[in-house]
């Protein structure tokens, strides 16, 4: 069975800023049509609420791929995925980008079946940014436990856990060593603001300070997701 394979690029600013706008969406979407065995794509910009844009990164663009080799070819220097990260680089104020390949484990929410047409949505994401004294304790303990609890999350679209793997990279930019990152994805913020304010966003916590020992941050961030659809047959 193929393990479906998740490469973040994280942009990063030293001032504030909004991310991409819709017409650097399009232009991104035309370079993902060439990056050879690219599955799908989302971009993540961040989600205003009150007129506020919290901290958290300028921009999260993730690409999907089936097969480690492929990957591995996108991400040498000279290919289509360089010219992603140039692109991103020129358009983000002082940008610092990171890079981090991860393992996908995917899991099915109860209202999955009416998500597939939004293009839109509102994701939260979350990165374990750390070490655990004992990952193969706290990976059993996590996938066991949490993933039962995010499922019922009121108005819940979509759910993936990633941890991270070793690859290889043509890319220059610094390389993130996140133990673990999350992403929830709800219709809106309305309904991701809900969701955080469930009873089930309670018992999340409980079962959060069960966790077996972690040092380190595990920041969250709200996020405008626009899901990139690939022009092209694969």
């Amino acid at each position: 069975m193929n393990v479906e394979l998740c490469f973040f690029l994280i942009g990063e600013s030293a001032r504030a800023c909004s991310g991409l706008d819709r017409s650097d969406m399009a232009h991104l979407r035309s370079i993902a049509d060439d990056v050879a065995g690219l599955r799908r794509f989302v971009f993540h910009v961040p989600a205003v609420h009150n007129g506020h844009t919290p901290p958290g990164p300028c921009c999260v663009t993730q690409w999907y791929f089936d097969d480690l080799e492929l990957l591995e070819a996108a991400l040498q220097p000279g290919g289509a995925m360089q010219t992603a990260v140039d692109f991103i680089s020129a358009r983000i104020d002082q940008c610092t980008l990171l890079q981090q390949a991860m393992a996908v484990r995917k899991f099915r929410t109860p209202h999955q079946h009416a998500f597939d047409t939004r293009e839109e949505r509102c994701t939260y994401l979350v990165s374990y940014e750390g070490e655990a004294d004992d990952f193969n304790a706290w990976l059993t303990h996590y996938l066991t436990h949490h993933p039962p609890l995010m499922r019922q999350l009121p108005g819940i679209r979509e759910l993936e856990i990633y941890t991270r793997i070793d690859y290889r990279s043509g890319l220059k930019h610094a390389r993130s060593t996140a133990m673990q990152r999350n992403k929830v994805v709800f219709d809106d913020a309305e309904s991701l603001g809900a969701a955080l304010a469930s009873a089930v966003r309670a018992r999340m916590k409980e079962d959060f300070d069960a966790f077996p020992p972690y040092t380190g941050a595990t920041p969250h961030y709200p996020m405008h997701s626009i899901y990139g659809n690939l022009t092209r047959e694969h």
